[in-house]
């Protein structure tokens, strides 16, 4: 994947790419699950940056 396609991918494209469900993915980031779900929708590129920086590097697997 292209470093350039990967932030126009929706969020919940790239946590089905990694095998998460939406409430694992928060467990990961310590994040609540209702706020991983509200941003599933989004691109990558328009989360808000303090969630953007922790759940970036989970669905990059890193």
């Amino acid at each position: 994947m292209f470093p350039w396609s990967f932030g126009n991918k929706t969020v919940k494209e790239l946590r089905k790419r990694q095998g998460l469900t939406a409430r694992e993915l928060a467990m990961i980031a310590k994040v609540n699950s209702p706020i991983i779900k509200k941003v599933d929708d989004f691109k990558l590129k328009n989360v808000p940056e303090p969630l953007k920086s922790r759940i970036e590097p989970v669905l990059k697997g890193r």
